[in-house]
């Protein structure tokens, strides 16, 4: 068993995903990611927007890239529920016709 990091890709991550890209015959993620790591070598990556997943192509990467799809799921539920706080508070916030001076 090995432990694997799960991270956002940040602006250093450039090289290391077009190296990960060009094993699995694909192109680097475009804008926001997420990359798997283990002993600090990168293993996958699952671009947040559109796009398929990359992996090391010489190893059993199913699993990883199961958990990167996984918490990208966990990710986009918790920002439709910061969104929906967010509209509920303008809702309440909204002044209402009723109390308004005529």
């Amino acid at each position: 068993m090995i432990d694997i990091t799960v991270r956002r890709a940040v602006a250093g991550d450039r090289s290391e995903l077009a190296r990960l890209a060009a094993l699995d015959s694909a192109t680097p993620p475009r804008g926001p990611a997420l990359v798997a790591e283990a002993d600090s070598r990168m293993l996958a990556a699952l671009p947040l927007g559109s796009g398929r997943p990359i992996a090391v192509p010489f190893e059993p990467t199913a699993e990883i890239v199961a958990l990167l799809e996984l918490r990208a799921e966990q990710l986009g539920a918790g920002e439709r529920q910061r969104r929906g706080w967010a509209d509920r508070l303008r809702t309440m916030l909204r002044p209402r016709a009723s109390h308004a001076r005529a």
